[in-house]
């Protein structure tokens, strides 16, 4: 494509010095700073008022909560949960705040707020926590960004920088410089900075101390909350030193060191016989739904089971499988993937012609139409290039009838192609649909509580958890255990059974 050419203009032209004397303009109005009565300090966020918080949180609630799944439907872990912030947040600068505590229908682990008071915490982290203390650490914490009004202060600057990404535009004359600009500044600004966690955790540890909590509850779920990231990325086959994009560690990027100098900062005294409350909170978690809703399909050792879309298929030995929000990824060996989703057509193209559609620029060879088991499909194969040499990617669309498909990735380092061939076959072949009955008895995992014996090991504590992979440090991990320890007799732990 050759370039439009344009008549050249000078930065003196007057529209263009009109137009950057309007954008001066509007900068010389902009509020100036106002001192926050949580933090002390002075702060820029006069540019959402708290009433537009509230608006904004309000509007932003169904969404965000559709979004992770919907509210957890249970009333008494409802109740327990809003009962546990409204006593943190009475002890904010903000306690006429009418905050929002909801539990959210997800696995992962993460917490977050929205403007206005609205707090949320996952299902996934409350089986996580160990006791009552440390979910209350995690929930001061949010409640600190609501008071700090980071949220505003983060929109306020945003507002700010795209003023000035647009007078820098009008001044050089250049639309890719402050479309540039616009985009470093918009990603700086997505995630709350260094300086609002650590401002999010001072106030946590007030809040927390104030309500009866020892501020070691802050420390104590972030080094649990480490291992389990490292944990996870090894049964996603990566490296134990990534972090899933969707955990608390990657959208609330905290140190141990940072958490223990927010801690000083908060220049708390020590509470007198602090509350911890973990046998109350562990009978609190006994029966929870943990790990995948069925809804969204769960994953059984090397089988992926959709009991709502009825349909089920199993990955070869030595792949981990993962459910994600809108795929179903298995990592193999030597760094095979197989990837796994479902695709819309319009009509209802034969599955050949789909196929063809979905390759896209992958130039597909060997199309062949096939039959899974009783479902007509259609695969081919392409070589193509990455950033650790060449890599076999083969494509199969099932079809679903009218015109939904679903579809298998396979991709392998081209030197273990051949090797692994026949077992991503029989996976593309285990592929059926479920009958009622099936689907009817495929049950959840729960959160189940056991009382630990004498005699019991660190063995047979682990063989109480579901079949798969690295069973005893998932049962560590869970419990908030070293590797190998075993808790004295009368303990209680928890298990995941179905």
């Amino acid at each position: 494509m050759m370039p439009q050419r344009h008549q050249a203009r000078t930065a003196s032209s007057p529209s263009r010095l009109l137009a950057a004397l309007g954008l001066l303009g509007a900068a010389a109005l902009l509020p100036a700073c106002t001192t926050n009565p949580a933090t002390g300090e002075e702060q820029f966020a006069a540019l959402m008022s708290p009433q537009q918080e509230r608006q904004v949180g309000a509007e932003q609630h169904p969404r965000i909560t559709q979004q992770f799944g919907g509210s957890y439907d249970n009333a008494s872990i409802n109740s327990y949960v809003t009962g546990l912030g409204q006593r943190l947040a009475a002890q904010s600068e903000m306690p006429d705040l009418n905050f929002t505590f909801t539990v959210l229908d997800s696995p992962i682990v993460n917490a977050f707020a929205l403007p206005g008071g609205y707090v949320y915490v996952t299902r996934g982290l409350m089986a996580l926590a160990e006791n009552e203390a440390e979910l209350a650490g995690v929930m001061a914490h949010e409640i600190g960004h609501v008071t700090a009004r980071h949220s505003a202060e983060r929109y306020s600057q945003n507002v700010v920088a795209n003023l000035g990404v647009a007078l820098l535009g009008v001044l050089t004359k250049s639309n890719e410089l402050a479309n540039a600009a616009g985009y470093g500044a918009q990603a700086y600004l997505q995630s709350y900075s260094r300086g609002q966690e650590f401002e999010a955790d001072t106030l946590g540890v007030r809040y927390l101390t104030r309500a009866g909590y020892a501020p070691d509850a802050m420390a104590s779920f972030l080094t649990k909350l480490d291992r389990h990231s490292r944990l996870q990325a090894q049964l996603a086959g990566r490296s134990p030193d990534t972090v899933d994009q969707t955990n608390i560690m990657a959208t609330h990027p905290r140190t141990l060191d940072r958490v223990q100098a927010a801690r000083e900062a908060a220049n708390v005294g020590a509470v007198a016989n602090p509350r911890i409350a973990r046998n109350e909170y562990l009978r609190k978690l006994d029966g929870m739904l943990y790990g995948d809703n069925p809804d969204q399909g769960v994953v059984r050792g090397r089988d992926f089971i959709h009991p709502e879309l009825r349909f089920r298929f199993t990955v070869p030995e030595n792949f981990t499988l993962v459910n994600g929000q809108t795929k179903v990824q298995a990592a193999g060996p030597n760094n095979s993937v197989i990837s796994f989703d479902m695709g819309k057509a319009q009509g209802n193209p034969a599955p050949r012609t789909y196929l063809q559609a979905w390759g896209g620029n992958l130039r597909l060879s060997n199309i062949e139409a096939i039959e899974v088991n009783s479902l007509p499909a259609a695969t081919g194969a392409a070589r193509a290039n990455s950033n650790a040499g060449p890599v076999d990617v083969r494509l199969v669309a099932i079809s679903g009838g009218n015109g939904s498909f679903y579809r298998f990735a396979f991709i392998t380092p081209a030197q273990v192609t051949d090797q692994l061939s026949r077992a991503l076959r029989e996976t593309t072949y285990s592929f059926r649909r479920l009958s009622a009955s099936e689907a009817a008895a495929v049950k959840p995992e729960r959160l189940k509580l056991y009382t630990v014996r004498s005699g019991d090991t660190a063995a047979s504590l682990a063989a109480k958890m579901p079949p798969g992979p690295l069973a005893a440090e998932r049962f560590a991990t869970l419990n908030g255990l070293q590797a190998g320890q075993v808790p004295p007799a009368g303990t209680l732990v928890k298990i995941v059974t179905e």
